[in-house]
């Protein structure tokens, strides 16, 4: 299978690590679904692609094992991993519990001025669903989440849960727009916002929750619709919605 150019994803001006960019460029191709379940990665293929030594590519690939999505066969190769559900459900656990904490302590901090930012954000989502742009729109929702954390000066909180949402990620590329309409993840945001700007902890904490399961419900259906892009379900062992 021909690996798609992705070298273009590289911002050559860029002070951030070589290494970085190439993570985050087979990062997204990998959730995007540009590279599928089962596809092969050399160091070599990929560090011609991208014309740099093969040490930040094998940077790249360890943290991209790291985070569940390759997998590296003995004598065999490096491959794209299939999406875990029971690793998807795991991630949305951990990052409910850390992002509820930032959504509550949020509310009884955020300023005026970052409201207006997360508002600014909020039209931009809008815009993006109008157009069914749903590249740009989980590029918004990202950077929504991320406004959130930095108003309470804890980006490390945002930064901590790169890797263990990883997999969820992976699902919602998949989910949208037909299984999780982007409205309704647009009236979840906005119900967070209207949280934060009541300066209501409890509201907030309570809303980012709901919206953070919504993955609950869509994991399934996405499953069933893309059966070649998931590991078997070992079933939940353990009841992790509360």
């Amino acid at each position: 299978m021909a690996l798609p150019n992705l070298r273009a994803q590289l911002r050559v001006e860029s002070h951030e690590p070589i290494g970085k960019q190439i993570f985050r460029a087979l990062r997204e191709a990998i959730f995007s679904g540009a590279l599928v379940p089962g596809t092969p990665l050399s160091e070599t293929e990929v560090s011609e692609m991208f014309q740099v030594s093969r040490q930040p590519v094998r940077e790249a690939f360890i943290k991209l094992v790291e985070s569940g999505v390759l997998q590296v066969l003995p004598q065999r190769g490096t491959f794209v991993k299939k999406i875990s559900p029971r690793r998807v459900r795991e991630g949305r656990f951990i990052r409910e519990a850390i992002e509820a904490a930032v959504a509550r302590k949020a509310a009884l901090e955020i300023t005026a001025e970052q409201l207006a930012d997360l508002a600014e954000n909020l039209r931009d989502q809008k815009t993006a669903a109008k157009v069914n742009d749903t590249t740009s729109f989980l590029a918004l929702d990202e950077r929504f989440h991320f406004l959130i954390a930095q108003s309470i000066d804890c980006v490390a909180a945002w930064d901590t849960i790169q890797d263990i949402k990883a997999q969820m990620d992976r699902v919602r590329y998949l989910s949208l727009p037909e299984v999780s309409p982007l409205e309704l993840l647009i009236k979840q945001h906005a119900r967070i916002l209207s949280a934060l700007k009541a300066h209501d902890a409890n509201g907030a904490e309570e809303a980012m929750r709901a919206h953070l399961r919504e993955i609950l419900v869509s994991l399934k259906p996405v499953a069933e619709r893309n059966p070649d892009w998931f590991e078997p379900d070992e079933g939940e062992r353990v009841h992790l919605a509360n």
